[in-house]
């Protein structure tokens, strides 16, 4: 189905079957206001005095019309008293899972004047790409694998008007138009990246990631090598060739060239782990939850949707983008505990645990970007158990060697929605990476985890401006909240697409 997502005045918009109308604490205490309809009006009030809708966030009121107005059924949805961009794609996703149950084909959402106007701290653009982002992305479902096909539920058109009739600001209709087709771009990239996630391990295996990737690069014209595992002997990539020999699907190196800037000697580096599945290897998992493995290619599925996003928005930077991808399988060829491996880069790492392989790959995933020139680096990566002990599933853990590079990303993310919280990289850290029997080991051991494994992909940047978030508690989810569903959630994607184009 082709979805329509537009900026009308309430004069063209027409008439539709369901109507938004985002609301506040303090609208309601308002006795005088009027909103939809009378009657309509009073019913709210009503919800309103028994304690059932307050107009805070995440709350939302569907009430039948019976007749009283030309839509079916109005929803109020609740914005709490103080609104900003969060707030505002909060918004839509609880609209959307509202308009989900009355399966609303057509819909006019009324954006309150306070909302809109000046003060707010965000701009009208900025407005529409959040409600936008909110209302896509909360409808999206995970489609399970049934025999008879089931259809997601899609919004056909869907009219953004001023509530009230009030008087429009100058040009308004232009910028939230321009916020709706930039939310609409980033929505898509995500539910890409969700898609791509959710795949079984028998769907998508390396050599699988690597043809999606191709056929990417055709779409959006970019250039791509895909390095075999002979070719990435002859180069040395002893990490990927290392995770991925248990199995029998072979490792990949994906590289994807864009060029938007040729006269600019910046390039960003972008990395993502592409493990397309994960047993641990020799140092197995267990067997309970061990099928969510599917999603430690999370990173790879983030870099490809921001990649999606840049290949339409076309900014004038310069991007390398390196996906290392492979399975980790335990078999009579599987590296195994006490393996020494020779790194792209020529570092020896010793193997104390082979569960510990995604900074294998994103090590020789580094030097790989590095080799091709990228000047600032950023990787992306399901990596440790440990970030979920830290930051539960709320937030993307970080460490960095350049604060200036940090911040950066967290701008970018406070610009997403999508939290990422910075950890100490203090040196003593860096100690329970020491082994006695080569450059390094490949766990630091039980505490620190996070930090650890994320300095263990440090080392490998070559004193290069370098970020790494740890999406292992966020990429994946076993309940769905606001604009995320239960499964992957094609987190980061919006915060590296943020990044990478600068508005």
């Amino acid at each position: 189905m082709t979805t329509s997502f537009t900026y009308e005045s309430a004069a063209s918009a027409g008439s539709a079957e369901a109507i938004v109308r985002l609301i506040s604490p303090t609208d309601l205490k308002d006795q005088t206001a009027q909103w939809v309809q009378p009657q309509i009006d009073i019913a709210l009030r009503a919800c309103h005095a028994k304690g059932l809708f307050k107009g805070e966030q995440e709350q939302a009121e569907i009430i039948a019309t019976l007749g009283l107005h030309s839509a079916n059924h109005i929803i109020f949805v609740g914005i709490g008293n103080a609104v900003g961009l969060a707030g505002l794609r909060l918004a839509g996703a609880t609209a959307a899972k509202a308009l989900k149950r009355i399966k609303a084909q057509t819909v006019q959402l009324q954006v309150p004047q306070e909302v809109i106007d000046g003060g707010n701290g965000y701009s009208a653009e900025q407005a529409s790409q959040a409600l936008t982002e909110g209302l896509k992305l909360a409808i999206y479902d995970r489609l399970p694998e049934l025999r008879n096909e089931k259809q997601r539920y899609e919004i056909s058109k869907l009219s953004f008007v001023l509530a009230g009739g009030g008087a429009e600001p100058s040009g308004y209709a232009e910028k939230w138009n321009a916020g709706i087709a930039r939310g609409e771009l980033f929505a898509e990239g995500v539910k890409a990246a969700r898609d791509l996630t959710n795949l079984a391990g028998n769907r998508l295996t390396p050599e699988g990631l690597a043809a999606y990737a191709e056929n990417m690069a055709r779409e959006y014209d970019f250039d791509i090598e895909v390095i075999d595992e002979w070719t990435a002997a002859e180069q040395g990539m002893g990490g990927l060739l290392g995770v991925g020999q248990g199995s029998a699907n072979p490792p990949r190196m994906i590289v994807l060239h864009y060029k938007g800037a040729p006269d600019d000697n910046e390039t960003w580096g972008l990395i993502g782990k592409g493990i397309t599945f994960d047993t641990g290897g020799i140092s197995l998992k267990k067997a309970a939850g061990m099928e969510e493995m599917i999603s430690d290619m999370g990173g790879a599925a983030a870099v490809i949707g921001a990649l999606r996003i840049v290949g339409e928005i076309k900014p004038a930077v310069n991007i390398v983008a390196v996906i290392p991808t492979a399975e980790n399988m335990p078999s009579d060829r599987a590296f195994k505990p006490g393996d020494i491996i020779t790194m792209m880069n020529g570092l020896k790492v010793e193997v104390v645990n082979t569960d510990a392989e995604g900074r294998l790959v994103l090590g020789d995933g580094l030097t790989t970007a590095i080799r091709r020139g990228a000047t600032k680096l950023v990787d992306v990566a399901t990596l440790t158990g440990a970030v979920l002990s830290a930051l539960g599933i709320e937030a993307t853990g970080a460490v960095t060697n350049d604060e200036s590079l940090m911040e950066q990303v967290k701008q970018a993310s406070e610009k997403s929605g999508e939290r990422v919280w910075q950890l100490p990289a203090y040196p003593e850290y860096k100690k329970q990476l020491t082994s006695d029997a080569a450059d390094l080991k490949n766990s630091g051991g039980r505490y620190a985890g996070t930090i650890t494994g994320g300095l263990f992909v440090g080392a490998f940047a070559e004193e290069l401006p370098w970020v790494h978030l740890d999406i292992a508690g966020t990429a994946f989810l076993d309940r769905s909240r606001s604009w995320e569903p239960k499964g992957a959630t094609g987190v980061m994607v919006r915060t590296l697409a943020e990044l990478v184009t600068g508005e």
